[in-house]
């Protein structure tokens, strides 16, 4: 019963260490997580700068995973080469490194004081960065009473035997160990905490300086495999990146197994207190990756390249829906905002591609416009399905109401998409394996209706992008001249029908199916102006005139 009791202890106190962890990289990311990824993408101008970066960031967060997911990300966007991401994610296993050294220190009366300061921030701050702030204070500050509760959980260990023959065979079968730390590091996503755990363990004298070693080789191999795993799904520039900083974590991890039983009588001369020189061992073993691998970022990243081809085992998806950036909403926001315009993109060069189809002969465009409107279909569901996973619970009144313009205007460009696929490019196609042509006047009328369309795709755009309110007034004051374009386009028809012209006469549903569809299609692009004019009260509840007193307009 006794030994059940320390077992609960230990596993509270470890369960309370990682939430407070993943308190202070939520509080953290949710404060300054946009700040944080524009300075991680601002300080990539060389590998020394990047390093330095990587190692702040994970300093601020507490946490080389989320520092690995975002720099895998920003690599997928094509907005940091692999070598420079490399040299990010070197910098970030020193900053794992150091924060340990910081946590291991005496520091367990400073947690109450935290912890206040912590609870009072959070409660009475009412905006998104103060309670990110607060959260992040209190999460430190339960990681500190963590850390002693886990010491002191971890005393009647020492004086356990059966304890100390596991741990022990540690030193005799350093891969099990390996394999050990690993499992742990992964199963908790943070290479700290396990690191933070065996100082504890050595301190209480309960492993040999060599299983100490090899327990932080795993714990810094394991720590590479929950980023691995997070980028999957983000493309070849994501995944070459996670497969570089695993391989090195791996070439690391098992070099200082091997050498743990020669390396552990000479760090012990230098550090007689064996949780000292656990840590000493964690921030070497970063420092001597980074020395030697710094160097070498460029023929690296060219090997994981060849490793991982780019080509046709990449399958059409999202680029900016960053799945670590749920956890922070503003910054979750702006990627489903960043996604959208990119499928705003997509539905220009389908608008201008039927364009090119209706003024063609070539029944094979309609097939190739076809299969953009798939990925047009793939990417809103990516949209709606990542802003439906946001926690609505930790968003601010501004981000809630930007969520719901951002999925709006996705819902309004998937309408735009089906009525090109179903309605223009089928008409396309049915003109051209008919032989028809256009006349020459009424082709040029759906030439100029078309690139009024693309010219307030561009606006709408513009508008969503910047939100401005002039931008967005010049907008919605096109449309009376969409239904001008089409009124006349219509009439003029109609007259060359009545003068039974032969081209008019064998296109004229064509036709006019045509300017229905532009005209459906600008409706939906012009909506997107409305919820900023509506904030400013600049629009009208109805547009019928008021009605006078004796019942006539």
């Amino acid at each position: 019963m006794s030994a059940n009791l320390v077992l609960i202890d230990m596993l509270g106190a470890a369960a309370l260490l990682l939430w407070g962890l993943r308190m202070i990289k939520t509080g953290m990311l949710r404060a300054f997580g946009a700040s944080l990824r524009a300075w991680i993408a601002w300080g990539t101008s060389n590998r020394f700068t990047a390093a330095g970066v990587g190692l702040l960031a994970t300093l601020a967060v507490q946490s080389s995973t989320a520092t690995a997911v975002i720099t895998a990300s920003f690599a997928a966007r094509d907005l940091m080469s692999g070598a420079m991401a490399q040299a990010v994610m070197l910098g970030a296993n020193i900053g794992t490194g150091l924060a340990a050294a910081f946590l291991s220190l005496d520091l367990h009366w400073l947690s109450p004081l935290l912890i206040l300061i912590g609870v009072t921030v959070f409660s009475r701050s009412g905006e998104a960065r103060g309670k990110g702030i607060g959260r992040a204070v209190l999460g430190l500050g339960l990681m500190l009473l963590a850390l002693n509760l886990l010491g002191e959980a971890t005393q009647p260990v020492r004086d356990s035997p059966v304890v100390a023959t596991i741990l022990g065979s540690i030193s005799q079968a350093p891969f099990l160990g390996l394999i050990f730390g690993s499992g742990l590091a992964f199963l908790a996503s943070s290479s700290l905490a396990v690191v933070l755990f065996v100082v504890l363990l050595a301190d209480s004298g309960v492993i040999t300086p060599v299983a100490a070693l090899v327990l932080v080789a795993g714990a810094n191999l394991g720590g590479a495999i929950p980023p691995y795993v997070a980028i999957a799904g983000e493309g070849v520039e994501a995944r070459r990146v996670a497969t570089a900083n695993l391989a090195v974590r791996t070439l690391g991890a098992l070099v200082l197994t091997v050498s743990a039983p020669w390396l552990a009588p000479w760090l012990s001369r230098m550090f007689p207190d064996t949780g000292h020189m656990a840590l000493a061992a964690h921030i070497g073993f970063s420092l001597t990756l980074l020395v030697i691998f710094m160097p070498l970022l460029t023929p690296l990243t060219r090997l994981v390249e060849r490793m991982l081809p780019a080509g046709s085992m990449d399958v059409f998806g999202p680029r900016y829906l960053d799945e670590a950036a749920l956890a922070t909403p503003t910054i979750a926001v702006a990627a489903a905002a960043r996604e959208t315009l990119r499928l705003g993109d997509m539905i220009h060069d389908q608008i201008e591609g039927s364009m090119h189809a209706l003024q063609g002969d070539d029944p094979g465009a309609g097939s190739k416009l076809t299969r953009i409107e798939e990925n047009v279909d793939t990417l809103y569901l990516a949209i709606k399905s990542y802003i439906a996973r946001l926690d609505r619970a930790h968003m601010d009144a501004d981000d809630i109401k930007r969520a719901d313009e951002v999925l709006a205007y996705a819902v309004n460009l998937e309408h735009v998409g089906d009525i090109v696929d179903t309605g223009l490019v089928e008409l396309s196609i049915r003109k051209a394996r008919r032989g028809y042509k256009f006349s020459a006047e009424g082709l040029s009328e759906i030439t100029a209706f078309y690139r009024q369309t693309l010219d307030i795709m561009q606006t709408a755009q513009s508008v969503f992008f910047t939100r401005d309110a002039d931008l967005a007034r010049r907008l919605v004051a096109q449309k009376p001249d969409v239904r001008r374009l089409e009124s006349e386009s219509a009439e003029r028809h109609m007259e060359r029908l009545r003068a039974q012209r032969t081209e008019t006469m064998e296109t004229s549903g064509m036709h006019l199916d045509v300017l229905r569809d532009l005209r459906r299609v600008n409706a939906h692009l012009i909506s997107v102006a409305y919820p900023i004019l509506d904030d400013l009260g600049a629009l009208r509840e109805t547009r019928l005139k008021p009605v006078d007193g004796d019942g006539e307009g």
